[in-house]
């Protein structure tokens, strides 16, 4: 189950990232497209404040030539002089002279009827006044701006002002010195205009994009309907598309390595530990002559979802991580919540657990024994370490600790004999209490196998060094009867059980005491 919510939640999020990357993208080519529309109506905006400031310079321009002019008002001369001003100045439909507010003459000549001159609304640069939406007596004209100085005014078209090559759906509004509307704008337009604020550069108002610009005063604002922009927004996107696919690959490849992490078997093994999978079963060992258990050997088995995970899938794993060291303390803990009340009831009854090559190379384990055995009512004696020949590898140091755990009282006894590292020499050195011969050597017991009287040499040699023998794998009364006729001490194997669970191992333990009686004193290897 946990697999697969690790799987479960690994796709989850793998989805959930990949789509959130994808609206990450759309949502950045969104904004850049937006950013660059934006960036655009702020250049219309700022050409139609640079076009205005020419406009009326220009004008400005005019008026000073027309009023050095020394020719005779209406005269042909000045009507001349307004004509060239009309057509050097670019932004001006006509220019007219003015007497007592009634408009004389301009460049199209001397007028029958005098206009009267438009109210001045404003005043601004260089002193020029200015009337807005003046209508001229000209059939489907257009409103036009008045500009006034002395005795002149220019006619102005304002779309003139705002004319700077913008796409046909863009309205600018324009605005002179003092917050004064210039242009005919839409109503909508002068509306956002006013709506956005003295600050505001750019942006989306009521679904129009807006852009705007300002200079000494002038202040324009370009805007377009965004849903013009959409087709142009969306390609924005689309040229992220790449980077997506890639964040998406990259998601894809950092969620397939993540899993594979959490679902590792050193990841799980990880967490089996911080969250103490482990539980100890009991091998019950047999004493050969009597028939009666003396004890178990502690092993360790991992529950994982339910199921009971076989040492040889883990345990190579762990001395190779370090985690061995504290599934070795959970085993002790094991034992002495499991057993420690039938341990202090019969003092011949032994545990013996198994120790990693680390321990035995350390001798960390002899400190965790230390600590915890005084807590409870079991004796160090009734504690055996085992240890493999992996162990020996480096002799000295496993020679040190194995002293120091017979000194605090442990028996010690090599497991696994036969399979490993060990010579006669290092065997004969080493302060051992016990032999076991491995599974391998047993099974050869009857058999025509080249490994056959290699077993028979293994008791010879044992006993020869005063060790006690204990076999292991034992599975058939042949086994038993030859290693009961060669004088092996002690035996264990699903001949007389399998591992059991403690309260199995407890009923196991009661019923051979109550057949065979209690086992004998463990006995020690003398020291030499």
């Amino acid at each position: 189950m946990y697999r697969e919510r690790v799987l479960l939640l690994g796709v989850g999020l793998a989805v959930a990232a990949s789509l959130a990357a994808l609206a990450g993208m759309g949502y950045l080519g969104w904004q850049s497209g937006l950013r660059q529309e934006q960036s655009r109506l702020q250049d219309h905006a700022a050409r139609a404040i640079e076009r205005a400031r020419a406009a009326f310079e220009e004008v400005d321009e005019a008026f000073d030539e027309l009023e050095r002019s020394t020719a005779t008002p209406c005269s042909p001369r000045h009507i001349e002089e307004l004509r060239r001003a009309t057509l050097d100045t670019r932004s001006a439909e006509d220019v007219g002279y003015f007497r007592d507010g009634r408009l004389q003459c301009s460049s199209w000549g001397a007028l029958r009827e005098q206009v009267p001159r438009a109210a001045i609304e404003f005043t601004t640069v260089g002193a020029i006044g200015v009337s807005t939406r003046v209508q001229p007596r000209i059939r489907n004209a257009p409103p036009m701006l008045v500009l006034h100085r002395g005795s002149y005014s220019a006619l102005v078209n304002p779309e003139r002002l705002v004319d700077v090559l913008a796409e046909d759906d863009v309205r600018i509004a324009l605005h002179a010195p003092g917050d004064q509307p210039l242009t005919a704008a839409s109503p909508a337009v002068e509306a956002l205009l006013a709506r956005v604020g003295k600050d505001a550069s750019g942006g989306t108002v009521a679904g129009q994009l807006y852009g705007v610009s300002r200079r000494d005063g002038w202040e324009a604002l370009a805007a377009r309907p965004l849903a013009a922009v959409a087709g142009r927004l969306r390609g924005e996107q689309l040229k992220l598309l790449p980077l997506a696919l890639i964040v998406l690959a990259a998601l894809a490849a950092l969620s397939t390595w993540l899993i594979r992490q959490r679902l590792s078997p050193l990841a799980e093994l990880e967490r089996a530990v911080r969250r103490r999978q482990f539980v100890v079963h009991y091998q019950p060992i047999v004493d050969l002559r009597s028939g009666a258990c003396v004890g178990a050997e502690a092993l360790v088995r991992w529950r994982r979802e339910g199921a009971l995970v076989p040492p040889d899938s883990f345990i190579p794993l762990a001395e190779e991580s370090g985690w061995i060291a504290p599934i070795t303390d959970q085993v002790l803990d094991g034992v002495v919540a499991d057993l420690e009340a039938e341990l202090a009831a019969d003092r011949s009854l032994h545990i013996a657990i198994n120790l990693g090559a680390e321990d035995i190379r350390s001798g960390r384990f002899l400190r965790v024994l230390d600590e915890v055995l005084p807590r409870t009512r079991i004796r160090a004696d009734q504690i055996w370490l085992e240890a493999t020949e992996r162990g020996f590898i480096d002799i000295e140091a496993a020679r040190l600790t194995l002293a120091q755990a017979r000194a605090a009282g442990h028996s010690v006894a090599i497991d696994d004999f036969g399979t490993g590292y060990s010579s006669l020499r290092h065997l004969q050195d080493l302060p051992l209490d016990a032999l076991k011969i491995d599974k391998s050597f047993v099974d050869t017991i009857g058999l025509e196998a080249a490994t056959s009287p290699v077993t028979a040499h293994i008791v010879e040699m044992a006993r020869a060094l005063d060790l006690h023998i204990v076999a292991e794998g034992v599975e058939t009364q042949a086994q038993r009867d030859y290693l009961r006729s060669r004088e092996v001490g002690y035996a264990q194997g699903w001949y007389f059980s399998r591992p059991l669970r403690a309260a199995e191992f407890i009923a196991f333990l009661r019923r051979s005491r109550a057949t065979h009686g209690a086992g004998p004193e463990v006995i020690r290897r003398p020291e030499r």
